[in-house]
C-alpha cells in the first residue's frame, strides 16, 4: 500500500474520531461548561483541518495524470536519436 493511501486512511480515522468526540460532548451535555466548550471547539478544529486535507487529496487524485506529457517528452528524444543514427550511417 502506498504512503498516500496510508495517510488517507489515517486522516479518515482521525476525522471520524474527532467528529465522534464532538458528538459525544454534545450528547452528554459536557459542551455546556467552559472546559467542555473548548474541548468541543478543539475537536471541530481538528475535524475541519483533516477534512481540508482529505478534500485536497481527493481533488489531487481526481486530476488527470501527467502520462501524456511524459509521452510527448519522449518523442523529441527519439527523433534526436534517429537523426544522430542517420548522421552516423551517412559518414
Amino acid at each position: 500500500m502506498s504512503d498516500r493511501a496510508i495517510l488517507f486512511l489515517i486522516s479518515v480515522a482521525i476525522e471520524i474520531g474527532a467528529l465522534a468526540a464532538a458528538g459525544w460532548l454534545l450528547a452528554t451535555k459536557q459542551a455546556g461548561s467552559v472546559d467542555g466548550l473548548f474541548l468541543f471547539l478543539t475537536c471541530l478544529l481538528v475535524a475541519f483541518s483533516f477534512g481540508l486535507y482529505l478534500v485536497f487529496v481527493i481533488r489531487k487524485a481526481m486530476e488527470p495524470s501527467a502520462a501524456p506529457a511524459a509521452q510527448t517528452a519522449k518523442a523529441p528524444a527519439t527523433a534526436a536519436a534517429q537523426t544522430k543514427a542517420a548522421a552516423l550511417t551517412q559518414s
